[in-house]
């Protein structure tokens, strides 16, 4: 498949799309960052969204996009564009993402979290991440557990004391929440997902002030309009970009 003109148009047709959500909930667009989902898709589409000007990619799997990273690097001239690793990550593959991630959006609870910061306190560098939030409440996706958390008292104070344990890790650097919204045929039945992901930051932002939490990463295909409005300021949007 060549890519290029398809990639191009898609982009552009997103971008659009993505400029016209947030002006409905007053945003500034430039407030909105694409992360262009790669898996299962070949170098070359890549290379198509980076001569469209597309910067941001995200990967599931660390040995994938690590292999995959490797090839579009060795054609960009020394370029390097930021990896998002937004996959569940094992823990044995933590130094996999280490290595070669330059964001995780997917930490998801703590053990993982600590192994993270002992391989980058090695590495010496620092590691921005998100904290994954299963705030669906649905048993198939990952998360720290915060379904309700709005009324559940036990499980807010659960989530902030471990917030709190995340804080002090040496070498991550906190800086806001991902979800995964249900799938649903209608995006506006997943409103409430984001907006309870965007109260739940602005929560710890009052809980936690000495952060600025200024990223939600939420919002897909079939929904990314809908997270936009509600505040989302990272995207993963990969077939909307690349087809099906």
């Amino acid at each position: 498949m060549d890519y290029t003109n398809f990639v191009a148009d898609h982009l552009r047709q997103l971008r659009a799309r993505i400029a016209e959500a947030a002006l409905r909930a007053g945003r500034d667009p430039a407030a909105v960052r694409l992360v262009a989902v790669t898996k299962a898709r070949p170098p070359e589409a890549v290379l198509a969204a980076w001569a469209c000007g597309q910067r941001d990619f995200g990967e599931n799997r660390a040995e994938e996009g690590a292999a995959k990273l490797a090839q579009v690097e060795a054609n960009l001239a020394g370029a390097h564009p930021t990896w998002h690793m937004i996959g569940h990550i094992q823990r044995r593959k933590a130094r996999l993402v280490v290595a070669h991630f330059d964001y995780v959006h997917s930490v998801d609870r703590t053990a993982l979290a600590q192994k993270l910061s002992r391989l980058v306190v090695e590495a010496g560098r620092e590691l921005p991440i998100l904290l994954e939030c299963n705030v669906s409440g649905e048993a198939s996706k990952s998360g720290f557990a915060v379904a309700g958390w709005e009324r559940d008292v036990t499980a807010r104070a659960v989530f902030f004391n471990e917030v709190e344990t995340l804080l002090a890790l040496p070498g991550l650097r906190v800086e806001g929440l991902m979800t995964m919204a249900p799938i649903a045929e209608d995006p506006e039945s997943v409103r409430p997902v984001f907006a309870s992901l965007r109260g739940l930051r602005d929560a710890l932002r009052e809980q936690f002030p000495q952060r600025a939490w200024p990223h939600l990463s939420m919002g897909m295909t079939d929904d990314f309009e809908v997270a936009v409005e509600e505040g989302a300021t990272l995207v993963r949007i990969g077939r909307a970009i690349f087809g099906n």
